[in-house]
Formats: C-alpha cells, structure tokens, sequence
C-alpha cells in the first residue's frame, strides 16, 4: 500500500532494522541486441517498428551504449556512504535490471522494513511518474505481507544542493569559453519534452521546472535575458509535441548575433542516450550547422552536490508527513 511518511530523523539504533532507500529511474538496454525489448518495455509492451529499432541501435552504437545503470548504482553507493550506518540504498530500473522489484527484494533481504523512495527526476507529477509507484506496488505484492513500507518522495525540484551543484557546472562550463564571449553565451536550459495533451493536464509539472530552471539560473548569475528554457529529446509517437524545442531556438539565437550556446539540462541527474547522443551529438550537430559554437554542462552524475541533495529528500521522506505512496 501507500501511506504517508512517518518516523522521526534519527537513523535506526543499533541492532534496529536498517531503513531502506531505493532510486528508481527508466532503465536502458543491457547491450544493442537487447535494444528492441527496452524499447518494447519503454512502449507498455507494444512492439517498436523496425525503423525505430534501427535508429536506437544506432544511437546506443554511437555512444558506446548507456553508462545509466551503472551511474545509478555508483550514485547509490555514495548515498549509502553519505547517510551512513544504518541505512541500506539499492538502484531500482523501470524498465531493464537490477528491476524495481530486484532491488526490493534486496532492500527486504537486508532486513529493511522501511523504504524511503524517490525517482531520480527533481520535479514530480503523478501522472506522468505513477508507472513508479505501480512497479513499487507490484513488487511489494509479490514479496507479500512481510514487505518493507515503501514511501515515495514527491517533487525535490528546489532541493537547495541540487540548484547549487547544477549552477556550479553551468558556471564550470561558461569558462570553457574565450573571456571576451562568456559574458555573452546565451543558456539553455532543457528538459525532456511531452506530448503536448499530457503537458496540458500537468500544469504543476510545468510550474515545476519553470521553478527549477529559474533558481538555477539566479544561482548561476545569469541574467534575464542570457537564459532560456526549452525542451529536447521529443519522442516518436504521433501527436504535437512541446515547444519551444532546441531545435527551434538555435536559428533565432544565431539570428540575433549569437556566435555560441551552452545547454544545460535541468532535469537529467545522469549521463545517458539523451545527454549523450540528443545533446552532444544531435544538439551540437544542429547548433554547429546554425554556424555556432557549442557547449554543454557535465551531467552531475554522483557529483557531492547531489548526492547532498539526495540525502536530504531522505530525511525529509522520512519525517515530513505528505500526501506520498507507501507500500507494506
């Protein structure tokens, strides 16, 4: 079930159960000949058409496949060692293993009768993240009545080291720049674009990363008018997606005088084929046929800052009572 959180900040006393912390986020294939499953799983079980296959294949290939798993497993051993004793963090994937329901099952292993659980996007919107809270509630019914309490964390999307450590990259990669242009480079600041009609019925996901995207901004010291949000990496369904895209600002950027861009998206916490492959090489390919130079923030990866950021959305989950999902 899912209940709201409960319990007090201290960590477990010795000999006390240790409580349990899962990340969960989409998955990739394991290898490019299991391309077509991930896709089928990412599609609710639809087959993908050969062509899209064929493109995915090709984009994995290219970046040399997905380091996502493996970052996210490297961001939960520096969460547990952050937190410290007492405090067990597994990595759980929606869509390819070490599943949800592995890594639950791991956590209940460990003795763990609590779990606090968040997915690795800062902003949160049940309707678009609720295939999550499904995974957890599956996986949980099939440990059966001895399964930990699982309590799943909203939106963290203003966690204060989070801001902090996106700001310090923007800043980082701003100085990769001549000195005479840095002052001028124009920001984008991204997120993985939606079907339109789903964007339309979330519109506190939108004030969402309206909120992220401007905090980091005034944290980076950017002004105004050097910043500007759009979205990237629209899939291939059918259906209006939304705008403004990368795509689409680049030319009015370049028609405005501007010589270089840096993206930085506020959304993506690790590398993977939408950072590695739709901005270093889809977006820089666009930007550079625009006659600009490009640039791009390191991905924060397991980046102190954020596993800062990470431990603090697990105290809060654990202390802050919430309108959350648990599940015993």
């Amino acid at each position: 079930m899912i209940d709201d959180r409960s319990g007090g900040a201290n960590p477990p006393g010795p000999g006390s159960s240790p409580t349990g912390v899962l990340l969960m986020t989409y998955g990739s294939p394991d290898d490019l000949d299991d391309v077509p499953r991930y896709l089928s799983a990412v599609r609710g079980g639809r087959q993908p058409d050969p062509e899209l296959v064929t493109e995915f294949t090709r984009r994995y290939a290219l970046i040399g496949g997905s380091p996502l798993v493996s970052i996210t497993r490297e961001q939960a051993g520096a969460l547990e060692h952050r937190l410290g004793p007492g405090y067990r963090v597994a990595a759980g994937m929606r869509f390819s293993e070490p599943s949800i329901a592995t890594a639950l099952r791991d956590l209940h292993r460990a003795g763990c009768d609590r779990v606090a659980a968040m997915v690795l996007s800062p902003q949160y919107s049940d309707l678009i993240m609720g295939g999550y809270a499904k995974a957890v509630a599956a996986a949980c019914a099939d440990i059966g009545p001895s399964a930990p309490r699982v309590v799943i964390a909203g939106s963290w999307h203003l966690e204060a080291a989070f801001i902090a450590a996106l700001a310090a990259r923007i800043r980082e990669a701003l100085g990769r720049f001549p000195p005479e242009e840095r002052d001028a480079v124009p920001v984008l600041l991204t997120a993985h674009s939606l079907p339109k009609r789903v964007a339309e019925q979330e519109p506190g996901y939108l004030r969402q990363l309206d909120e992220t995207a401007t905090a980091v901004a005034e944290a980076a010291g950017l002004p105004r008018d050097r910043w500007h949000f759009c979205w990237q990496s629209a899939g291939h369904e059918p259906g209006e997606w939304m705008t403004p895209d990368f795509a689409d600002l680049v030319p009015r950027l370049r028609a405005r005088g501007h010589r270089a861009v840096l993206v930085a998206p506020i959304q993506f916490l690790a590398d993977h084929l939408e950072t590695l492959y739709d901005v270093a090489i889809g977006a820089r390919e666009q930007a550079e046929a625009a006659g600009m130079a490009f640039a791009q923030i390191r991905a924060l990866n397991a980046d102190p800052g954020l596993v800062e950021a990470l431990a603090s959305v697990v105290h809060r989950t654990e202390t802050e009572p919430a309108p959350a999902a648990a599940v015993p």
